[in-house]
């Protein structure tokens, strides 16, 4: 039982960075009907941010956090203004092969400025982690939880709060009648894209303290997100945030139950089943934007 309790608590912690990596990719996709395979670089360069700002130039690590949730933003704008604007209105396979290119040339990118060897984040957290009970968690860990929680509140107050999140909602609906009625469409896509990016960034810099930091790391969590997509429902915000708890209980039930080797297959297993019995997702019947 005292197991089960740890399992339960981990996968709570690491289910907060998914929910963040799966809301980004589905805000994306829900609005702009874009298929954003630059996701997994996105979370790559999130961490990175996380590593200069910290490791390199020494920069507090509470304040290195927002530094790379704004690199992740202003770069998701950067991509949308320069590489998906002059393609709206083109085929859906021509933006995929622009997404795929750019995620490539990212990846590359920091392969060729940080090299191939691991990048480790220094944390001033106790390396004694907090026991409560049966329970024993890392400090580092519950500041993660805390974040991501913290994060996902403020992305569902933006989007049902704010006029912008109703501008973000009204061309979900219909984007031509949201043109007519005043919003500036374009505006909309660039802020949806760059929200997106920087939610995918600060997914990789909270996980980059507690592994590392290696050029790699976003094609596995691109493929978490797409699946936590799939759970969850295309377009659906709180169906992507309950699929990635839900992922992360999958996964850290199978590695303490069955095999750490099949951690990673276990999640997919469950994407599996769900495209057989309920292709359309989980929630697919509750709204998918707002």
């Amino acid at each position: 039982m005292n197991e089960l309790v740890q399992h339960l608590v981990n996968a709570l912690i690491l289910g907060g960075t998914y929910a963040l990596l799966g809301i980004g990719l589905t805000l994306i996709f829900g609005i702009m009907n874009v298929v954003n395979f630059t996701h997994g670089a996105l979370y790559t360069v999130g961490a990175y941010v996380m590593y200069l700002a910290v490791a390199a130039l020494g920069l507090n690590f509470f304040l290195a956090l927002p530094v790379a949730i704004l690199g992740g933003l202003l770069l998701g704008a950067a991509i949308e203004l320069v590489l998906l604007r002059p393609f709206r209105g083109s085929d859906i396979d021509t933006t995929m092969l622009v997404m795929i290119g750019a995620g490539i040339i990212l990846q590359s990118g920091t392969l060729w400025t940080f090299g191939g060897v691991a990048k480790a984040i220094p944390a001033p957290f106790p390396e004694a982690p907090l026991e409560i009970g049966p329970v024993s968690v890392s400090w580092l860990r519950l500041f993660v939880l805390g974040a991501a929680l913290t994060l996902i509140a403020l992305t569902y107050a933006l989007i049902n709060r704010t006029k912008l999140g109703l501008a973000m909602r009204a061309a979900f609906q219909d984007s031509d009648t949201a043109a007519l009625m005043g919003v500036d469409v374009r505006r909309i896509y660039t802020a949806t894209f760059a929200l997106g990016s920087s939610l995918a960034a600060a997914a990789g810099a909270l996980l980059g303290p507690v592994y590392v930091v290696f050029p790699q790391m976003g094609g596995l969590a691109e493929l978490k997100a797409f699946a936590i997509v799939i759970l969850g429902g295309l377009g659906n915000v709180t169906g992507a945030a309950i699929g990635g708890f839900i992922l992360a209980l999958a996964e850290e039930l199978g590695a303490g139950y069955v095999s750490s080797g099949y951690r990673d297959a276990m999640g997919f297993l469950i994407i599996i089943a769900v495209l057989l019995y309920r292709p359309t997702g989980l929630f697919a019947k509750a709204e998918r934007i707002g």
